[in-house]
């Protein structure tokens, strides 16, 4: 039997203060909670960077088994003893006044010049609950990846990502050889290895008519 779970009346935060406002924000937090064996903590101090929600979109082709992704510099992975250029889902931030599903649909276009032709919600997850309040909104996109591929990424925002279009054995293969060694990649694909027969089935007879444009920017 798995014990109720503590809920947010069972915290304390008594005292929350900006230490940093940049691309993002740290605030550094003072707070108690229960404990399981009963009680409450001490008070402690916790620092926690701010980034809000993002969407992640795995781009999938059912018709020819195929699967985007994107190419583009990490900071975060500065260290990396391989590559600081990770292989990832299309991915953007949830901006003030938009709904997950439009900047689904706004990220594929910048990023990867894509039309999504349909959007299924996946998950709903915390990248590192530990440390910061991002929470991830995972989706299944069904697109058409004829002339899918190039350079694309807004300048004024210093992107500059390449689009590769994989088969989908050779992007899963990339999770397992490292080089889309990130969370939401991983999911995301381990995801389509599981459904990718279903998601084939149905979409089998509605194959979009082709397109003469080649999808770079």
């Amino acid at each position: 039997m798995i014990p109720t779970p503590f809920t947010a009346v069972d915290y304390t935060l008594e005292a929350e203060q900006p230490v940093y406002q940049g691309f993002f924000a740290m605030h550094k937090l003072r707070l108690k909670h229960r404990r399981f064996a009963g009680g409450w903590t001490d008070t402690m101090s916790r620092e926690l960077l701010l980034r809000g929600r993002a969407v992640g979109v795995l781009a999938y082709d059912p018709w020819q088994d195929q699967v985007v992704l994107v190419e583009q510099f990490r900071v975060g992975a500065l260290q990396d003893q391989d590559s600081p250029w990770l292989l990832e889902m299309i991915a953007g931030m949830v901006e003030a006044g938009e709904t997950p599903e439009s900047v689904a649909h706004r990220e594929a276009m910048e990023e990867a010049g894509l039309q999504l032709l349909d959007l299924q919600h996946l998950f709903t997850y915390y990248s590192s609950p530990g440390g910061t309040d991002e929470q991830i909104l995972l989706y299944a996109a069904i697109v058409d990846a004829r002339g899918a591929g190039g350079l694309h990424g807004l300048q004024h925002e210093h992107e500059d990502i390449r689009v590769l279009v994989l088969p989908r054995q050779q992007a899963w293969q990339q999770c397992q050889q490292g080089r889309a060694r990130n969370a939401m990649s991983l999911i995301a694909l381990q995801w389509l290895e599981m459904n990718h027969t279903q998601m084939q089935h149905q979409w089998q007879a509605q194959r979009p008519l082709p397109t003469t444009e080649t999808g770079e920017s």
